[in-house]
């Protein structure tokens, strides 16, 4: 059996930089084991899958080692194909998912995903964490991932975290984050328990990242990069319980996956 695949930079308007995510559409939904192979032999931080349904599309996630229940990046990347290279001509894209449904739509050259906000709330700074980031945040607040708050964009860029000790912390992954220079905010994102030492760009570490900046600058529409070495930038709208990320995303690959009888 053959399968289309794609390969989508997201969050960037260039080849080489954002995120890369690997898009694989399929009629119906294979084993779970083939698709965590698929994800594995990728090894990108996420591939998407997805399948047709009543609603618009079925949509799952996998990063080498697991499955995961929210990626913004994929599904950036996932909406790019059905709209660029399948040519769908809705107004609104619905992915019916494990976090809900989620909701993509073409502003423009942008796309904009309606995805669930998750606030997160303060918590003890860990001397694990500390020892994982080896500098010592100004806060730490926790949701699916811990958000550690540092000072100045500079602090952000030199941290050199200690991935092993990453590893044994109990969320999913760590965003680091300051106020930005040039934009309102900055991040990195880092998932060493998810073989993600560091991701890119992570649109679902923005939903709780989103919250907490509204609520600090007292602004609902904020501008945010995520200061990787490839980069990404992204645009956050607090809407109520929403967050509404924008991005960009192109086209690296189109590629045929050879899969076992």
């Amino acid at each position: 059996m053959k399968l289309k695949q794609y390969q989508v930079d997201a969050f960037t308007d260039r080849v080489f930089g954002g995120n890369p995510a690997a898009v694989v559409p399929l009629p119906s939904w294979l084993d779970d084991s083939l698709l965590q192979a698929i994800a594995e032999e990728n090894n990108l931080s996420e591939t998407a899958f997805f399948v047709p349904s009543k609603k618009g599309f079925q949509l799952r996630w996998f990063t080498p080692v697991k499955e995961v229940d929210l990626c913004g990046h994929a599904t950036l990347a996932t909406a790019h194909v059905i709209f660029e290279i399948l040519g769908d001509a809705r107004q609104v894209i619905t992915f019916e998912t494990r976090s809900g449904d989620l909701f993509v739509k073409q502003n423009g050259k942008l796309l904009e995903m309606d995805f669930p906000a998750s606030p997160p709330i303060p918590c003890e700074i860990s001397e694990k964490l500390v020892l994982g980031l080896g500098c010592r945040p100004i806060e730490v607040l926790a949701a699916e991932d811990y958000l550690a708050v540092f000072d100045s964009e500079a602090t952000v860029r030199s941290i050199t975290p200690d991935q092993s000790v990453l590893s044994q912390l109990d969320l999913r992954g760590v965003s680091i984050t300051a106020p930005g220079n040039e934009v309102d905010f900055v991040s990195r994102f880092f998932a060493p328990r998810f073989g993600i030492p560091e991701d890119p760009v992570t649109g679902s570490a923005h939903c709780e990242l989103a919250p907490y900046w509204a609520y600090k600058l007292g602004k609902n529409i904020l501008s945010a990069k995520q200061v990787s070495r490839r980069g990404g930038d992204i645009t956050c709208e607090l809407r109520a319980d929403r967050v509404i990320l924008s991005g960009s995303a192109v086209i690296f690959m189109e590629a045929e996956i050879a899969i076992p009888d």
